[in-house]
């Protein structure tokens, strides 16, 4: 790898424990760099070993240090063998997931294969600038990306994709899968799975379907009755978060009102209008009676004054 003799490959998981170890950042010879273990981190992924085959991970980064020597099985398969290892390997990444398999073991008394990947040898500076590479240069997928991922599992993940990838969805043009904000592009996935949170608070026997609808309905009127103010996130507060939450919050009292007890599955489009339009009153101006309502008491108390105006 770039120059550098490495090995791929399994061990079990006692013998990963016997034949690694760390260097804190406070060692003596001041080439330590290693951050104290969190043991809530450990303890999480010795639940997600639980999980059996599904709890996939990645291997291990291991510095032998030139103390692994490996023998290949045959000249037929050189790339092929067994390290005979002399002296532990610095452990490089992989720390919590090693405490967490210590766990695992403890309590369940069981053997489990741990891949890893060893450099051969590199010196303590190279060392540390690779750690250095991979946990500041590194980037995590993002919180909406990761709950797109998870949409054929998790309700609230599908229906706020579905707010997104729905081109009659009024959030189809000013929403992002992947959390990456850009020009027109305001609101995340991830805004778009609290919004929802809010709004069914109280309607958790709802299926996925029919919150989907009842937000949907909702927010197309919203954009109906305030296309201008929907449209432009500069000079409007409408579709900035603190307001969408607002909206969110209030709005199973909007809808609720819309629903009769003779068809109680049937929303009236035209009375839950004429609700919407009461929210005239409000000036959302980017320096209007908004400008500086801010969090999540800022949603709540401009919920409140939506639910007053429509009592």
């Amino acid at each position: 790898m770039r120059g550098k003799v490495s090995y791929l490959g399994n061990i079990i998981s006692t013998e990963a424990l016997q034949l690694t170890y760390v260097k804190p950042f406070d060692l003596p010879t001041g080439k330590g760099y290693q951050r104290p273990v969190d043991l809530k981190r450990c303890k999480d992924f010795s639940f997600y070993l639980s999980n059996g085959a599904d709890s996939l991970f990645t291997p291990i980064l291991l510095n032998a240090e030139g103390n692994w020597e490996f023998a290949s099985y045959d000249k037929q398969r050189p790339a092929f063998g067994r390290l005979l290892c002399k002296a532990k390997a610095s452990l490089m990444d992989g720390q919590h997931r090693l405490g967490g398999i210590k766990l695992y073991v403890d309590e369940t008394n069981t053997e489990i294969n741990v891949p890893f990947l060893a450099f051969h040898y590199l010196d303590e500076d190279e060392e540390i600038k690779l750690f250095d590479t991979i946990n500041t240069k590194a980037k995590g997928i993002g919180v909406s990306l990761s709950k797109y991922l998870r949409r054929t599992t998790d309700d609230t993940s599908w229906i706020a994709t579905e707010l997104i990838t729905r081109r009659e969805s009024p959030f189809y043009s000013i929403a992002s899968i992947t959390g990456k904000r850009s020009n027109g592009k305001h609101v995340t996935l991830q805004n778009l799975y609290t919004l929802i949170d809010l709004m069914f608070k109280t309607k958790s026997e709802a299926t996925k379907e029919e919150k989907l609808y009842m937000i949907l309905t909702y927010f197309s009127v919203v954009k109906e009755q305030f296309s201008d103010d929907w449209s432009s996130y500069k000079d409007s507060r409408l579709t900035h978060i603190v307001c969408l939450n607002a909206l969110g919050i209030s709005g199973m009292h909007l809808l609720s009102q819309c629903y009769s007890s003779e068809n109680p599955k049937q929303l009236d489009i035209t009375k839950l209008i004429k609700l919407v339009r009461k929210l005239k009153k409000f000036d959302w101006s980017s320096n209007g009676q908004l400008k500086y309502i801010k969090g999540k008491s800022g949603s709540k108390a401009l919920a409140n004054d939506i639910i007053s105006v429509n009592i």
